[in-house]
């Protein structure tokens, strides 16, 4: 991936596969109306960042597909680690080892989540450590720094209500600033569901 700015988005997308995605959604609707929602969580993601003027960077979960729809305007990688932290951190990590300055990442569940907050997270990042957006079930929607900051995705309770808060207790007690971004709702649950996905 050619480096053409100081500032990369990651976002994390889980290769879509009917039966392994959005299985909250799926306990209750099935398997092919929640595989339908997550493609279409995934497109709406690709329309609010496909304009940016970040480098883009799509971590699939276990292979690239070069013929889908993040096109040559994302470099593709895979995510390496054993849990969703690690994962992270090992993708953070090479983006700074490419000469990054600022990095957010953000996933592909957040249908709320507008240009417009990635765009205030790397402008937060100009005066603060660390940039989050927390999301309403105590996860959060994106998180961006500086300089790698390893604590912020250890011993952590991945995919609960608590790791917002954690992850914002490890920000304190690193001495780091930071800026909380808007809350927003993450797409888990149909109780999740904005009317036009349902």
């Amino acid at each position: 991936m050619e480096k053409t700015s100081d500032n990369l988005l990651i976002i994390f997308y889980r290769n879509p596969e009917k039966g392994k995605v959005k299985t909250r959604l799926a306990a209750t609707l099935g398997d092919e109306k929640a595989f339908l929602i997550y493609l279409e969580l995934a497109r709406q993601t690709r329309t609010v960042t496909i304009l940016l003027d970040f480098d883009k960077a799509v971590y699939y979960s276990t292979k690239i597909d070069d013929h889908d729809l993040w096109t040559e305007d994302y470099g593709k990688f895979v995510q390496k680690g054993n849990d969703l932290g690690e994962r992270m951190h090992n993708a953070f990590a090479e983006g700074f080892a490419l000469g990054y300055k600022s990095i957010c990442i953000i996933g592909t569940d957040c249908y709320e989540l507008s240009s417009h907050e990635i765009r205030e997270g790397f402008q937060y990042l100009k005066d603060h450590d660390v940039v989050i957006g927390p999301t309403e079930d105590g996860g959060y929607y994106l998180l961006g720094m500086n300089k790698l900051h390893t604590q912020l995705f250890e011993k952590k309770k991945w995919s609960t209500e608590t790791v917002s808060d954690d992850t914002i207790k490890d920000i304190e007690q690193a001495g780091l600033t930071f800026f909380e971004l808007v809350t927003l709702r993450d797409v888990d649950a149909e109780e999740d569901l904005p009317e036009d996905l349902q």
